[in-house]
C-alpha cells in the first residue's frame, strides 16, 4: 500500500514536472531568438568594420594582436562568433516547431545563459491545452515508473535475504 501511494506521489510529481516543459521551451525559444539577434549585430558590426579596412573576419581577428587588451578581445569575438553561430543553428532546427519537437531536439535547448534567464522568468502553471496535457501523462508514468523501479530496487537485497 505505501509504495502504491508513493508510486502514486511519484506519478504526480512527474505529471507536474513534465506538463511545464511547453511553455518554459517556448520561453526558452524567445530568449534564443533575441540572444541570435543581439549576437548577429555584434558580428555584423564586427564584419563591417573589418571589411571598411579591407580584411576577412579571420584576418581581422588575427590583427587583434600586439596588446594583452587587444588579444583578450580578439579571443573574445572568437567566442562571440563560435556562440552566434551554435545558437543559429539551434534556432533553425527549433523554430516553428511545436512542443513536442522541441522535446525531440532537447538537445537544442542547452544553452546555460539562455535557460538560466528562462528559469529566473519562468512562471509556472497548469498547461490545459493538447501537449500540457500529453507531457503531463509522460510525466505521469515516468514519475510512477521511476519510484516504483526505486523502491523495487531498495526492497530487492531484502527479499533474496527472505526467501533463503
Amino acid at each position: 500500500m505505501i509504495v502504491r501511494t508513493m508510486a502514486l506521489a511519484g506519478g504526480l510529481a512527474g505529471a507536474v514536472a513534465c506538463s511545464q516543459f511547453p511553455e518554459y521551451s517556448q520561453q526558452y525559444m524567445q530568449r534564443l531568438g533575441g540572444a541570435v539577434d543581439a549576437l548577429g549585430e555584434v558580428v555584423a558590426d564586427f564584419d563591417a568594420s573589418a571589411a571598411t579596412a579591407g580584411l576577412s573576419r579571420a584576418e581581422a581577428l588575427e590583427e587583434m594582436k600586439g596588446t594583452a587588451f587587444l588579444a583578450r578581445r580578439g579571443a573574445d569575438m572568437g567566442r562571440t562568433f563560435t556562440r552566434f553561430e551554435r545558437l543559429s543553428a539551434d534556432l533553425a532546427v527549433l523554430q516553428g516547431n511545436g512542443p513536442f519537437m522541441r522535446a525531440y531536439y532537447g538537445s537544442r535547448l542547452t544553452d546555460r545563459e539562455i535557460a538560466r534567464a528562462a528559469w529566473s522568468a519562468y512562471q509556472p502553471a497548469v498547461a490545459v491545452n493538447f501537449a500540457g496535457l500529453v507531457f503531463a501523462g509522460v510525466g505521469f508514468v515516468l514519475g510512477t515508473l521511476g519510484v516504483g523501479l526505486l523502491f523495487r530496487l531498495l526492497v530487492w537485497p531484502f527479499r533474496r535475504i527472505a526467501s533463503t
